[in-house]
């Protein structure tokens, strides 16, 4: 698989088959991603790879809090912007509404859909959860790195087969999420990245996710 595409191939996918992933296999992965680059050479990452009991474990414990509703949230930061609008609230709630249609679930049908909402906090069936966390004092600048080094993650998975989700839903039980995962008191709490192998004939796995042009974000200059 080249870089082209490991990149088209890449999505978010949101149903794994329970495979198991050999430890080996991660192992070899993130040695490469080593390699991405950061500001200064500072290498900001942190990740926790949870598997089996540990992995159940967070998921038995979150799920104590996910009746309560919103009241049991405590995120460390904003997942996004308060003052989010115009074509990125469009393109955020677009691709909502395209997976729920996907999956048939109406609008209407908020039960069915808060249930979905639910399998976030079961890594959507997938074996490996990794929680990301940085020092509360890296900058923007640091959390770039980090998102470069889990695209770079997510494309040396799909090399060996792969796929992941990105999830920063995790983000809102930072609290309970430390109450199981040693994570140190001076880091804050990025997010979860959902590891297996795709289920190829899951709906949620195959709706067309829309892309803007790229005349909506470039522009260029003193070209002919």
């Amino acid at each position: 698989m080249n870089v082209t595409e490991a990149v088209q191939s890449r999505r978010s996918v949101r149903a794994f088959l329970d495979t198991p992933v050999e430890r080996e296999i991660l192992a070899r992965i993130l040695e490469k991603a080593q390699r991405s680059p950061s500001g200064g050479n500072t290498q900001p990452w942190h990740g926790i790879l949870l598997t089996g009991d540990p992995l159940q474990k967070l998921f038995d414990r979150i799920a104590e809090e996910f009746p309560k509703g919103r009241a049991a949230h405590a995120p460390e930061y904003h997942v996004y912007p308060p003052e989010l609008d115009g074509a990125y609230e469009q393109r955020r709630r677009g691709v909502g509404e395209d997976m729920y249609g996907a999956l048939e679930i109406s609008r209407e049908e908020k039960a069915k859909r808060l249930m979905w909402f639910a399998r976030n906090f079961q890594a959507f069936g997938a074996p490996v959860l990794m929680l990301v966390h940085t020092p509360k004092y890296m900058g923007p600048p640091q959390w770039s790195d980090i998102g470069m080094w889990l695209q770079t993650i997510a494309l040396l998975l799909r090399e060996e087969g792969l796929d992941c989700c990105f999830q920063e839903a995790w983000a809102v039980y930072s609290p309970q999420i430390r109450e199981v995962v040693d994570i140190p008191e001076d880091h804050i709490f990025f997010c979860g990245m959902a590891i297996g192998y795709r289920d190829t004939e899951a709906p949620v796995n195959n709706f067309d996710v829309k892309r803007a042009g790229t005349d909506e974000s470039v522009r260029w200059e003193g070209w002919q």
